[in-house]
C-alpha cells in the first residue's frame, strides 16, 4: 500500500501529530487536506516541542516532502510566521520541500472580525468557536466569494474580489454589531505582500500528488481535528466547519478516493473536548482532574483547559464506520497510569433503552448516561517500555478490549509525546 491516511476518532486533540511524525519517516509525502490553524499539532523532537498548526506535521522528518492541500483554509500571516519559525530551528522550509494548493482559500481579516464578533453577541450560547476566521472563511467559500492561493497571483482579481467582499463584509460588521469597518486599500498591499512571498510554493498539488502515487511513492495524510468536529456527522453545531472524516483526504487534495489504501484512527486512551457540547462521559471529580493534569490537557492552539473523561467507544465505533478505519494507534496510554480503577464506555442508557450510537440530537444526547465496562488498573509507569510483551497485564487486558469492541486491529500504542515512546505492532503502509 503506498497511501495512508491518519484521522482522529474523538473530538479531536487525539495526539494525531506525533502520530504523523512518528510514521513520516516511512513517508515520501505528508499531506494536510482540511481545517485551518484551529488545529495545532505538538510534536517533541530531540526533548524540543514544536507546534504545527498548518504545515504537516511531517516537516520535522529531513527530506520528506510537505503539502497543503485545497482544503485548507489559510491564515497567510499564521502560516508565514511558521515558516520563519521552522526556518530559525533548521528545518528546510523552501519550494522543493513545501507545497501549496494554488485552489486553498484565504483567511482575511474580516473573516476573523466576523468571527470575534458573532461568538461575543451569542453570550453564553457560543459555541466554542477559536476566532481565528475558520468558520466565515468556509462561508464565503461555499458562497462562491471566497479569495484562494490563485488570486495572490493576480493582483487584479485580488483586488477586484477584496473591494466586492468588503462592501458585504463592511456593513455587516458596522450596522450589526458596531465593529470598525476595514479598509480596501490596507488589505490589498498587505496580501499582495503575502502573494509575492509564497508565490513560489503555490502549485497545482492533485497533479504532483497523482503522478507520486503512480509512481508508488508512499504519501500520509494528516487530518486536524476529530470525526465527531465533523460539520456533517459531529456533535453538530458544536463542531468545526470543514469534514475531518477519511473521505476528505481525497477532495481536500484533488485525487479521486481509490488512491486511498489505508486508513488510520488515532484513539486517546480517554476522552478529552475543548469548548461547549454535550460530553457522555466527562469526568468532574477527582479523576478528571487528575488525568487532566497528568496528560497536561490544554489545547495547542488555544490554550484553553479540555474536559476530561473515560474512553467512550460508542464514539469510536460511529468513527470506524464514518472513516472505514482499517486500524487504530492509541495514544496517552501512559496518562492512565497510577489509576486504581480504568472505564470504558461500550453503550449509553437513554429514555430506558441501551443505545450504541451516538443520537445526532443534542438534546437526547444529554439525557444519555454511559454504560461502562471496568477494569484493575495499573500502578507502573510505563513510558519508557519498548516492547508490548513487557507492558503489565492490566494495559495488555485494556488494549485487548479496544481492539474486541472496536473490530479494527491496533497497529500503534504510544506511550508518550517523543518519537522513541511507541511501540509500533504494525507497519500501516
Amino acid at each position: 500500500m503506498s497511501t495512508l491516511v491518519v484521522v482522529g476518532t474523538q473530538w479531536g486533540d487525539e495526539g494525531k501529530g506525533k502520530i504523523v511524525d512518528l510514521l513520516a519517516s516511512k513517508a515520501d509525502i505528508v499531506v494536510r487536506f482540511q481545517g485551518g490553524n484551529n488545529a495545532g499539532h505538538t510534536l517533541v523532537v530531540g526533548g524540543e516541542k514544536v507546534i504545527c498548526h498548518l504545515i504537516p506535521s511531517g516537516i520535522l522528518n529531513e527530506g520528506k516532502k510537505c503539502i497543503i492541500g485545497n482544503g485548507l483554509v489559510l491564515d497567510l500571516e499564521v502560516l508565514i510566521e511558521e515558516m520563519e519559525d521552522l526556518k530559525k530551528r533548521g528545518v528546510d522550509i523552501t519550494p522543493e520541500r513545501l507545497s501549496i494548493s494554488e485552489k486553498a482559500h484565504i483567511i482575511m481579516p474580516y473573516h476573523k472580525a466576523i468571527d470575534l464578533a458573532r461568538e461575543k453577541a451569542k453570550g453564553r450560547g457560543k459555541i466554542g468557536t477559536t476566532g481565528r476566521g475558520i468558520g466565515p472563511c468556509y462561508e464565503d467559500k461555499a458562497a462562491r466569494v471566497g479569495i484562494r492561493m490563485a488570486d495572490l497571483l493576480e493582483p487584479d482579481t485580488l483586488r477586484e474580489k477584496l473591494d466586492s467582499n468588503l462592501r458585504e463584509k463592511n456593513f455587516y460588521l458596522k450596522e450589526l454589531f458596531g465593529e470598525d469597518p476595514f479598509d480596501l486599500e490596507d488589505i490589498f498591499s498587505r496580501y499582495e505582500k503575502f502573494g509575492k512571498i509564497l508565490r513560489p510554493y503555490i502549485k497545482e498539488i492533485g497533479l504532483e500528488l497523482e503522478s507520486a502515487i503512480v509512481d508508488g511513492k508512499k504519501v500520509l495524510f494528516e487530518g486536524a481535528q476529530g470525526t465527531h468536529l465533523d460539520v456533517d456527522h459531529g456533535t453538530y453545531p458544536y463542531v468545526t466547519s470543514s469534514n475531518p472524516v477519511a473521505s476528505t483526504a481525497a477532495t481536500g487534495t484533488g485525487i479521486g478516493p481509490n488512491r486511498l489504501d489505508s486508513i488510520m484512527g488515532v484513539v486517546k486512551a480517554y476522552t478529552t473536548r475543548v469548548g461547549s457540547g454535550p460530553f457522555p462521559t466527562e469526568l468532574t471529580d477527582e479523576i478528571g482532574d487528575y488525568i487532566q493534569k497528568r496528560g497536561a490537557e490544554f489545547g495547542a492552539t488555544t490554550g484553553r483547559r479540555r474536559r476530561c473523561g473515560w474512553l467512550d467507544m460508542v464514539m469510536v465505533k460511529d468513527s470506524i464506520r464514518l472513516n472505514g478505519l482499517t486500524c487504530l494507534s492509541i495514544t496517552k496510554l501512559d496518562v492512565l497510569s497510577g489509576l486504581k480503577r480504568v472505564k470504558i464506555c461500550v453503550g449509553y442508557e437513554c429514555d430506558g433503552e441501551r443505545i450504541t450510537h451516538r443520537p445526532a440530537n443534542l438534546k437526547r444526547l444529554s439525557r444519555c448516561s454511559p454504560i461502562y465496562e471496568e477494569f484493575e488498573g495499573w500502578e507502573e509507569d510505563i513510558s519508557d517500555i519498548k516492547r508490548s510483551q513487557d507492558l503489565p497485564s492490566e494495559v495488555k487486558r485494556y488494549l485487548k478490549r479496544i481492539e474486541e469492541i472496536s473490530g479494527v486491529p491496533i497497529s500503534i500504542i504510544s506511550l508518550g509525546p517523543i518519537r522513541e515512546q511507541s511501540i509500533i505492532l504494525k507497519d500501516p503502509f
